[in-house]
C-alpha cells in the first residue's frame, strides 16, 4: 500500500455504522433468539457448560475425558471503526479475542472473517486489515489458520476464535453475588470518539491504544484474585452488559458514576453531539430497568456508550483497575446509578 492511497481512502465512509455500534440492538436481538434452544445432540455429545441462556460472552463445552479443560468458542466481526486499515484489523482481532478472555480462557486458534466490496476498495487495503489481525493474534499467542471471505457492499472484518479454559475457573455473567465490588479495566468513551472520527476525520490515538490492548492481563489478574463473574464491555455499553450480568446473577448493580473512568475527549464528544444510534438504543433498552438518580443526560449516554474492544467488568477487585460500584441484593431495578 502506498502512503498516498492509505491517506486518501477513509474506510469509515464505506459503512453505515462503525465497530460494535453496528450490532443489532439488544432488545431486538433477544426477541429474535428467544426460545431458540435445542436438546443436547444425540450420541453422547460433551455437555454444554455455557450457552445462549444468559447471553454470556462465548459458548463453553466440556472436553470429553478431560476434567481440567473446556473449549471456548466465539465469533465477532464489524464494519470499520477507524480509517487506518491496519489499526482496524488490530482492533477487530483484539475485540474477538476478548470474548475468550472474558470467560477466563486463553485463545489458541482463530480464523478470519472478511467481507469486502471488491469493486469499490482495493485488496491491498484488505491485506493491511488482515495483517493487523495477524499481528494481534500473534501477540496473544493464538494461531490464525485461514478463514472465510465474501464479496459484500460494506467492508467487515473479525475472527471466529477457539480457546481453552479450566471449567472449574470460568468467568461467567451469572455468578455474581451481593456484596462484591465491580471493577472496570478500561476507560469508557471509545464509541463517541470513534463517531467523531467517522464524522470529521480527527484521530484519537488514546482510543486506538485502548481498543488494541488485549484483555489477557486483566483476565489473568481477575482469575488470580479469585473472581468467578465477569463480562467484557462492548457494543451494548457498560449499562447494557452490566444489566445482563445483574439480571443473570439475580442481583442489583449500583454504579458510582463519579468513579467511572473515561478517555480524554469523551465528554467533549458527547457535548458536541457525536453519539451513535447504537448508544441511544442501548440507553433506551436499559432505561426501564435503571434508577438513574441525578445522573444527567451526558453521563447516561457515556454509561451506555457502545464500546468496541472495551475492558473487562469484573465482580471483584482487580489490582490496578478502579472500583466503579458494587453488587447488592436484588431490588426494584437491576441497575442503580449514584
Amino acid at each position: 500500500m502506498t502512503p498516498t492511497r492509505q491517506a486518501t481512502v477513509r474506510l469509515t465512509q464505506f459503512a453505515h455504522g462503525g465497530g460494535c455500534a453496528c450490532k443489532i440492538p439488544p432488545g431486538e436481538l433477544e426477541e429474535v433468539v428467544a426460545g431458540l434452544t435445542a436438546p443436547p445432540p444425540a450420541g453422547g455429545a460433551a455437555p454444554l457448560l455455557v450457552g445462549l441462556a444468559t447471553g454470556d460472552d462465548a459458548a463453553v463445552v466440556a472436553l470429553p475425558g478431560r476434567q481440567d479443560t473446556a473449549v471456548v468458542s466465539t465469533a465477532d466481526f464489524f464494519t470499520p471503526v477507524v480509517d487506518d486499515p491496519y489499526d482496524w484489523g488490530r482492533i477487530a482481532a483484539a475485540n474477538a479475542l476478548s470474548d475468550v478472555y472474558a470467560m477466563g480462557g486463553r485463545p489458541v486458534l482463530a480464523v478470519n472473517l472478511l467481507a469486502w466490496p471488491r469493486d469499490r476498495l482495493p485488496f491491498d487495503l484488505a491485506r493491511e486489515v488482515l495483517r493487523g489481525g495477524l499481528d494481534v493474534a500473534a501477540e496473544a499467542g493464538c494461531h490464525v489458520g485461514g478463514g472465510h471471505s465474501v464479496d459484500d457492499v460494506e467492508p467487515k472484518y473479525g475472527m471466529a476464535v477457539t480457546g481453552l479454559a479450566d471449567p472449574g475457573r470460568l468467568l461467567r455473567n451469572d455468578t455474581g453475588r451481593a456484596g462484591l465490588p465491580l471493577s472496570l479495566t478500561k476507560p469508557l468513551g471509545v464509541g463517541v470518539l470513534n463517531n467523531r472520527h467517522k464524522a470529521t476525520g480527527e484521530e484519537f490515538p488514546q482510543a486506538v491504544e485502548t481498543m488494541t490492548r488485549l484483555n489477557r492481563d486483566a483476565a489473568a489478574a481477575a482469575l488470580a484474585a479469585g473472581a468467578v463473574c465477569a463480562t467484557d464491555v462492548t457494543g451494548f455499553g457498560l449499562l447494557g452488559h452490566l444489566h445482563k450480568l445483574a439480571r443473570a446473577s439475580g442481583v442489583t448493580a449500583v454504579i458510582d458514576s463519579a468513579a467511572v473512568p473515561y478517555l480524554d475527549g469523551a465528554r467533549e464528544a458527547v457535548r458536541a453531539g457525536y453519539v451513535s444510534g447504537g448508544t441511544r438504543r442501548n440507553l433506551a433498552w436499559v432505561a426501564p430497568h435503571t434508577d438513574f438518580g441525578r445522573a444527567d443526560e451526558d453521563t447516561r449516554l457515556l454509561l451506555a456508550d457502545a464500546q468496541t474492544s472495551g475492558g473487562l467488568l469484573v465482580a471483584g477487585e482487580v489490582p490496578g483497575a478502579p472500583v466503579i460500584g458494587r453488587l447488592t441484593p436484588r431490588g426494584e431495578h437491576t441497575l442503580v446509578v449514584r
